[in-house]
This record gives C-alpha cells, structure tokens and sequence, in this order.
C-alpha cells in the first residue's frame, strides 16, 4: 500500500497516511469477518424493546470488549449529533475506544494508519444503531469517524480506557484526498 510520511509516532507505534482508492473499503457485517482491520473488535448486543420503547445495556465493568480498561482511568462520554453530521477522522496513539450507537444510525469509517499492520491503509465501514445494536473496540492507530444517517439525530455512547488527553489525539480531515473516503450515499 502507498504511503505518505508519517504522521505520527509513540514507541513500536508509527502512524502514516495510507493511500487508498475512492470508497468505503470492506463493508462489515458479522463480527467474523475477514476484512476486519486488526485489532478491530465488534460484538452485536441484545436490544429489548416494549411498547415505552427501548432498553439497551451499554457497559458492565470487567466483562464484554472492554473488559481489560483499568477502572482508574476508564472514562465514558456520550456525542449527540444531528441528521448528516460527519465527524471524521481522528486517531489516539495510546487509547482505545469502546463505541456503543444507542439511538439513532451511524456509518462508521475505519482507516488503519500504523504503518507494518498487516491492514495497513484497510477501510472498514459498518453500518450500526438502533436498527443493529452493537459495540465496536478500536484500538490505537486505528482513524475513526462516522456520519449520522436516516432521518433522526443519533447518540454514541463511548468508552475509553484513558481519560481525555489532548496529546494523544490526532485529527484528520473527513475528506483527506489520499484515505478518500466516498461519505455519499451509495445507492445500492
């Protein structure tokens, strides 16, 4: 896979651009799948709707994809976002992110930036929400984002297994000309 230069670096971690060709990448749609980025987790959770609408239970210390994050420094934050709203991409060097969609749909976009991964420059999208509840472990290195799809706003419920640091978090624009991310409706 092409690269640029690198963009970032920590220890064994070294972060570059991947050029990719126009589009999504892999489409995921059972956690078994083989295009998965490494590291890439994702695990389906029970949805228990009722006619007052619908309960959805996001974490439990200790067990599920986050089972390892240290209860010291495990922090839980939540991102509302409107219909069409794209936020993309970002990338930690140390942290891992545990996301859950709890209303609404996402479009979630991966892109593997660590360079000697043997997903290097891989694309992932895996379309998630209330219609197909689960939650998604992305580990560092590994750029993140996604956009707000259907006609209602969405809520991410996410959590980390560092607290926020600024330092470790690196942004790149949604519509980077090398990753190439296609975020257009596909029209299948």
């Amino acid at each position: 896979m092409p690269e640029r230069e690198t963009i970032a670096s920590c220890g064994s971690l070294e972060l570059a651009y991947p050029v990719c060709p126009k589009g999504i990448g892999f489409l995921i749609t059972a956690p078994s799948s083989v295009n998965l980025i490494e590291g890439v987790e994702i695990e389906p959770m029970a949805l228990w709707p009722d006619d007052r609408g619908y309960f959805l239970e996001v974490q439990r210390l200790g067990r599920g994809l986050a089972a390892q994050f240290p209860p010291e420094s495990t922090q839980i934050s939540t991102a509302f976002n409107y219909p069409n709203a794209i936020k993309a991409f970002h990338y930690h060097l140390h942290q891992t992110d545990c996301w859950t969609p709890a209303m609404g749909m996402l479009q979630v976009a991966l892109v593997d930036l660590r360079r000697g991964s043997a997903t290097f420059g891989q694309r992932n999208t895996i379309y998630v929400g209330a219609l197909r509840p689960c939650q998604i472990l992305i580990p560092p290195g590994v750029g993140h984002g996604y956009k707000v799809i259907g006609g209602g706003p969405a809520m991410l419920i996410y959590m980390t297994d560092q607290f926020y640091n600024p330092k470790d978090e690196g942004r790149i624009a949604y519509n980077d000309p090398q990753i190439q991310y296609d975020w257009e409706t596909q029209h299948k």
